[in-house]
């Protein structure tokens, strides 16, 4: 290998960087949540694009593909379940479980930003993944929510037994099952044939008390036949575009437009200035 080939290996890697530096800025400035209401205010909901975030999340914690989804989708669902707070009210969504995951710990605040770590990275696995089903990486274990909310003296916690090693149906499982709320959520992180995230996105809706049996049918229907969140926002569709095109037969109105993020406080020196109080 000659000095020559040397430098332009250096200037090549150099130039990879450069290029997902880009990426990574461009996917970062679409992060957004939309807060929206449909048939009249029958249903509320929220669809977030996270693809920016996620490949945040991933290079910060330094994750392979299996953790960023498990992570990603624990992310996408702190931040949909934050949209309903205020000022500086926060939510925390935790697991513990005895698949090889272990577990995980996430917090969203009402400002749209979220952190959280997986209890074990890397995640061991026996053989290369067939498909996303994190079911048996989940096993038995329990979801906890704690919702940290203004004038309360203690957060609400609510528990429950993992149904599905699914988060987006354990999610669902838990508001029917423990606030008796119909609630659906929808999480999807995707990836390219590098591994490389190229989409991030998640919606939540959830049934208000008037809300009508024949809007109930017409949202299930449309739900269940809703494109995959991560491939759409891989597509660059806009969130706002996705809401009205796809539930366009309950009349949607989007509310409010918020910027999400990726944000740890969590310093070296902050710790040390801690540890020495």
């Amino acid at each position: 290998i000659t000095v020559d080939d040397q430098r332009m290996d250096r200037s090549m890697d150099k130039h990879k960087k450069v290029a997902e530096l880009k990426t990574r800025l461009k996917a970062a400035a679409r992060d957004r949540l939309e807060r929206f209401v449909l048939a009249g205010g029958q249903v509320r909901g929220a669809l977030v694009n996270g693809t920016g975030l996620v490949g945040k999340m991933r290079q910060a914690h330094q994750l392979g593909i299996l953790e960023t989804l498990v992570l990603g989708h624990a992310y996408l669902g702190a931040l949909l379940m934050a949209s309903t707070m205020k000022g500086e009210e926060r939510v925390a969504l935790q697991v513990d479980c005895r698949g090889p995951i272990k577990g995980f710990i996430v917090e969203a605040n009402a400002r749209m930003e979220v952190r959280g770590y997986l209890q074990r990275v890397p995640i061991p696995i026996d053989k290369p993944l067939d498909d996303f089903n994190l079911a048996p990486f989940f096993g038995a274990g329990v979801l906890r929510i704690s919702r940290y909310l203004q004038g309360a003296a203690a957060p609400f916690v609510g528990t429950v037994d993992l149904q599905y090693g699914n988060l987006a149906e354990d999610l669902t499982y838990y508001y029917l099952s423990s606030e008796q709320i119909h609630t659906a959520f929808n999480l999807s992180v995707q990836f390219d044939r590098q591994g490389r995230v190229t989409g991030a996105g998640g919606l939540f809706v959830q049934r208000m008390p008037d809300c009508r049996e024949d809007t109930a049918r017409e949202l299930e229907r449309l739900v269940t036949t809703l494109p995959p969140l991560g491939k759409s926002q891989a597509q660059e569709r806009e969130p706002q575009t996705l809401i009205t095109e796809e539930f366009a037969a309950l009349a949607p109105v989007v509310k409010d437009s918020r910027r999400v993020d990726f944000f740890c406080p969590c310093q070296r020196s902050r710790f040390q200035r801690l540890l020495a109080m």
